[in-house]
């Protein structure tokens, strides 16, 4: 796959904790370069990066990140505010509790809640499968299909460990035909990115795609 190939499917992503304006700067002026799907930043930088970049390139944020357990109230409303400060997709968590309770019916109300925000705007769902039964994988694959969302995206990458390619062919296999799937977590390699995108996703979310590229490419494009 070419270098230009892969990158219009990766979500340039930077969430830690203590990232700068400095550093979200260089993510954008990396993803803008380079030309990925998206950035995915986190919700306080929303703003400040539509203002500075306008269309120059698609936005993307996270709600509920990274632990799920917010109310539906507190994930709509975030929901709302970013997608007000300019963001494009929404990259939400899922109630995990919920899915262990087993009580999918709510999980898949609040995947509609958001949606239903979100609109014509993308969003993914992150179900954390670090922390799930091939069983509970299979009955999210259906929540996520039955409540709309754009897309089922493996991990959040504060877990105990991120995407596999098993899981994917189990997405593959059980999600609906509108559903698409993203990898995240611990994607390091380009050889990585290839075989997810082989096998069925399209998106990848990373932080290390470009720095690996222009290893590769000594800096040239």
């Amino acid at each position: 796959m070419s270098t230009r190939s892969l990158l219009k499917h990766v979500d340039h992503t930077l969430l830690k904790a203590y990232a700068t304006w400095e550093d979200i700067q260089k993510l954008c002026e990396e993803a803008i370069t380079y030309q990925t799907a998206s950035v995915c930043i986190p919700p306080c930088y929303v703003k400040r990066v539509h203002d500075t970049y306008k269309d120059r390139l698609t936005i993307c944020t996270v709600v509920g990140f990274p632990l799920g357990y917010s109310v539906t109230e507190a994930k709509a409303a975030e929901t709302r505010q970013a997608l007000d400060d300019g963001a494009l997709e929404i990259d939400m968590v899922v109630n995990i509790s919920d899915v262990k309770n087993g009580d999918y019916q709510r999980v898949k109300e609040e995947i509609k809640a958001l949606k239903a925000i979100a609109g014509k705007k993308l969003l993914k769902v992150i179900i954390e499968t670090c922390y799930l039964t091939e069983k509970e994988k299979i009955a999210m694959c259906k929540a996520v299909t039955e409540a709309g969302a754009d897309y089922i995206k493996t991990s959040t990458g504060f877990g105990t460990a991120g995407a596999v390619l098993e899981d994917i062919r189990l997405f593959r296999e059980h999600i609906g035909a509108g559903v698409r799937i993203k990898a995240a977590g611990g994607v390091k390699t380009i050889a990585d990115m290839e075989a997810f995108l082989e096998e069925g996703c399209d998106r990848i979310g990373t932080s290390s795609a470009i720095k690996l590229i222009q290893g590769e490419e000594g800096g040239q494009y």
